[in-house]
C-alpha cells in the first residue's frame, strides 16, 4: 500500500518540498498529491513587477509537474483534521456548485503561506493596495495605470516588500509623486554602505520618505500618522508584513498566537508527527535561537530540511543535519539598481554590500534561480530514489538551531 503524501500550497516552500520528495522516494511506494488553488505557479517576489505593468512569464503547475509522478489537484483547501488526518477541499475550477471532498494522508506537508496583514489599522482593508499575491497586484497595476501626472502614492512599510515597491513604482511612472512611511528610519537595520545607497537611491528616484511615521489610519486620498499627520495618497500601498492562513489555528496543531505552526529542526510539528510545515506557515528557529523571518530565503531551506527529513523517517535513512542561516538579503532597486546586504547566520547586517547594477543583476539571478528549481522539480540532486520501508531513521541530533 503506498505512503500518501499530500503538499498543501504550490508556492516557493511547498512546490520546492514536493519535487524533492519526488525525486527521493521511489514512485511504487508513495502517492504524492499536490494542492493549490490556483493552476499556475506564482512568482511571489516579483509581484512589485507585476504592479508596474510588467508582464510575468505563464507557469502552468500542470506542465511544471507532468511526469514527475506528483499529482496536482487544483482545489481551495477549507479545512484540515489533523486527528483524521484528512484535509477538505473544494475544486476551484470545477463547473457547476464545487462539493467538498476530504483527502486522506500519512504525512501532510503545510505550506499553506501568508496574506498581507493590515494589522487592524482603521481603513487599511478598504482603501490599501497589496502585492502579497497575483490579485492584489493586478488590482493595483490597474489602479495606477489610472491615475494622472502628479498624482501621490504611498507605500507603507520600510521593509524589503516596502523598498521595492516604491523603487518599482517611481522607477515606471516618474510623473508620480510617490512616497514612503517607515515606522523607523529608512533602512536602519542595513550596513553604512547599504544604507547610503539606499538614500542615493531613493533621492535619484525622487521618492519622499517620511521616517518615524506610524500609519494609524487610512482614506481614499490620505494615510494618517502618529502625532496627527497626514500624507495625501491617491494610491496607498500595503506592505507592513505577512498573516498567515487561519486554518491551522482551527486545527489541534501547536501554533503560535499568531497562528504559525510550531516546528522542530526537521520541520516536523511539535504535537503532530505525521505534519510537516514549512515556508511561512511555519515558526522554525534559526541560529541564535531566533524564528526564521517569513522570506523565500527561509521557505526554500525549509522545504529541503522537510522533504529530506520526510524521506529519511520513510526509507530509514539519516536525518538532516543542515543549519538553517542566512547569507544575505537581496532588493532591487527598479530594474537598474539594487542592493545586496550581506548578514550574520541569524539575519544581522555586516558591513560588507554589493550595490549598483551588478547587485540588480545578482537578485534577478536569484529570483530565476528560484524559479528555475520550482519549474524544474525532478532535475538536480539528490536524484537516487530510495524504497520506503517504514522504519523510524536512525538516530542523529537534528538541526542544532531548532527550537
Amino acid at each position: 500500500m503506498q505512503h500518501r503524501i499530500v503538499v498543501l500550497g504550490a508556492g516557493y516552500a511547498g512546490a520546492i518540498a514536493a519535487g524533492r520528495l519526488a525525486r527521493r522516494l521511489h514512485r511504487e511506494d508513495v502517492a504524492i498529491t499536490l494542492v493549490n488553488a490556483e493552476p499556475d505557479f506564482v512568482e511571489r517576489v516579483r509581484m512589485h513587477q507585476l504592479a508596474t505593468g510588467q508582464d510575468l512569464p505563464s507557469r502552468p503547475l500542470g506542465e511544471m509537474f507532468a511526469g514527475t509522478g506528483v499529482a496536482l489537484r487544483i482545489a481551495k483547501v477549507t479545512a484540515v483534521d489533523v486527528d483524521r488526518k484528512a484535509v477538505t477541499v473544494v475544486d476551484a475550477n470545477g463547473p457547476g456548485e464545487p462539493e467538498a471532498e476530504e483527502l486522506e494522508y500519512d504525512t501532510l506537508v503545510y505550506a499553506l503561506g501568508s496574506t498581507w496583514n493590515d494589522q487592524g489599522v482603521p481603513g487599511a482593508a478598504e482603501y490599501a493596495h497589496q502585492i502579497a499575491g497575483r490579485p492584489g497586484a493586478l488590482r493595483l497595476r490597474e489602479r495606477l495605470a489610472r491615475l494622472d501626472a502628479g498624482e501621490p502614492v504611498v507605500v507603507v512599510g520600510g521593509g524589503l516588500t516596502g523598498l521595492e515597491a516604491a523603487t518599482e513604482i517611481a522607477e515606471a511612472r516618474p510623473d508620480l509623486d510617490v512616497a514612503l512611511a517607515a515606522r523607523g528610519e529608512l533602512g536602519d537595520w542595513l550596513s553604512s554602505k547599504g544604507r547610503r545607497h539606499l538614500l542615493r537611491v531613493f533621492d535619484e528616484l525622487g521618492i519622499t520618505v517620511h521616517e518615524h511615521a506610524l500609519v494609524t489610519g487610512v482614506e481614499a486620498d490620505r494615510v494618517s500618522t502618529t502625532g496627527g499627520g497626514t500624507i495625501p495618497a491617491a494610491v496607498t500601498v500595503w506592505t507592513t508584513g505577512f498573516a498567515v492562513h487561519p486554518i491551522a489555528r482551527a486545527t489541534t496543531l501547536d501554533v503560535t498566537d499568531t497562528g504559525r505552526i510550531v516546528v522542530d529542526g526537521t520541520m516536523r510539528s511539535v504535537s503532530h508527527p505525521d505534519v510537516y510545515a514549512i515556508g511561512d506557515a511555519a515558526l522554525a528557529m534559526g541560529p541564535g535561537d531566533k524564528p526564521l523571518r517569513m522570506s523565500c530565503a527561509s521557505g526554500t531551506p525549509m522545504a529541503w530540511q522537510a522533504a529530506d527529513a520526510i524521506a529519511a523517517r520513510l526509507t530509514g535513512g539519516k536525518l538532516p543535519n543542515a543549519p538553517l542561516r542566512y547569507f544575505n538579503q537581496c532588493i532591487s532597486l527598479g530594474r537598474g539598481e539594487g542592493l545586496i546586504q550581506y548578514v550574520t547566520a541569524d539575519d544581522r547586517s555586516v558591513r560588507a554590500a554589493l550595490t549598483g547594477r551588478f547587485a540588480a543583476v545578482y537578485k534577478e539571478l536569484v529570483c530565476k534561480g528560484a524559479v528555475w528549481g520550482v519549474a524544474h522539480p525532478t532535475l538536480g540532486l539528490p536524484t537516487r530514489r530510495r524504497h520506503v520501508v517504514r522504519q523510524p531513521a536512525r538516530a542523529r541530533t537534528p538541526v542544532s538551531t531548532a527550537a
